[in-house]
């Protein structure tokens, strides 16, 4: 088997403590994963079409998305990535505090992946970043990142 590149994975996270807790979590896990943040939409699509202060930003294996952030939602994110072909390939999980119906419906049309509200307990938070990175990073096949056989 080859060796897999390092996982990289781009957090769209407004809240700087969001940020650190999902940082230890994913330090904890045994995987390499390179864990590149912005904290707006804005910047999101700057560092996925590697414009501005992101021309050498590294295209993720996957973008875990808030999505009630300032200047451009997740939303808007949402529907960005998923209509450019260059772009719509990379699994998008929506991590954010909205429990709402309409929200979870619309991140599906919006083709999210995945959709998954943060909870609010320290522990939980931390289990959840766990599973997802258990499940995304290590059992999912993801673009770019499957082992081929020799």
């Amino acid at each position: 088997m080859s060796e897999l590149h390092p996982i990289t994975v781009l957090l769209v996270e407004d809240s700087p403590g969001d940020i650190r807790l999902t940082e230890e979590a994913l330090r904890e896990s045994k995987l390499k994963v390179n864990l590149e943040s912005v904290q707006d939409g804005e910047q999101a699509i700057a560092y996925l079409r590697r414009q501005g202060n992101y021309r050498e930003a590294i295209r993720p294996d996957l973008i875990l998305l808030d999505l009630n952030m300032p200047r451009k939602d997740g939303r808007e994110v949402l529907a960005e990535v998923k209509a450019d072909p260059e772009l719509k390939t990379i699994p998008i999980v929506v991590l954010t505090m909205s429990a709402s119906e309409a929200d979870v419906e619309r991140a599906y049309e919006l083709q999210a992946n995945c959709y998954i509200t943060k909870p609010v307990n320290l522990d939980q938070f931390i289990k959840v970043i766990a599973a997802i990175n258990d499940f995304w990073l290590t059992i999912v096949s993801i673009p770019g990142n499957v082992k081929h056989d020799d």
